[in-house]
């Protein structure tokens, strides 16, 4: 079966967002070890999960760095585009980006399916009430955490929606040079 991997930035505070998304505090002058981890995980996944609201914004994005062959982002940005993503609506009829389908259905099952489709693992980026869900469904098989070195007092939580305690294994924590500490969780399910 394949594996659900999370990859989320949040602050010391445990903050995905500020309340309004504000991103501003987030570190971005990541070395070339910060990198290596980011590419070992998308290189790892042949399907990429969205929620409705984030999926704009990340198909945009990554579609304007692929325009520019010469942008140091190019081969990450032709990844993101190239590999088949998923995204979870309730209100969407039909996706407008290429390499994406619609989930419309019942979190659990639509996530259960496709872990049970053959292929290479599956990454989850959020937004942020998208992952509260699949967390609340214990749909997530491993996490990796970037712990940004910023305390932002409020905002948007990716733990909101647990009706109960959640219990973790540390697998490693990686610090690297920006300051962001990699935290790599298995759930301990009983």
């Amino acid at each position: 079966m394949r594996q659900l991997k999370l990859q989320v930035q949040l602050s010391v505070d445990g903050f995905v967002a500020g309340p309004n998304g504000e991103m501003d505090w987030m570190t971005w002058n990541w070395d070339d070890e910060l990198k290596n981890y980011v590419n070992g995980l998308t290189d790892s996944v042949d399907c990429i999960l969205l929620g409705r609201k984030m999926t704009g914004g990340f198909v945009q994005y990554w579609e304007s760095v692929v325009q520019e062959p010469g942008n140091p982002q190019y081969d990450f940005g032709k990844k993101m585009c190239d590999t088949h993503k998923v995204v979870f609506s309730k209100t969407l009829e039909k996706s407008e980006w290429e390499n994406t389908d619609l989930a419309k259905g019942d979190i659990s099952a639509e996530v259960n399916h496709l872990k049970s489709q053959p292929g290479k693992g599956i990454i989850a980026y959020g937004g942020a009430e998208f992952v509260s869900n699949l967390i609340k469904h214990d749909l997530i098989d491993e996490y990796h955490l970037f712990i940004n070195p910023a305390v932002i007092d409020d905002g948007m939580s990716i733990y909101k929606n647990r009706d109960a305690r959640m219990s973790l294994n540390l697998v490693k924590a990686t610090p690297f040079a920006c300051g962001i500490v990699v935290l790599h969780y298995q759930p301990a399910r009983t």
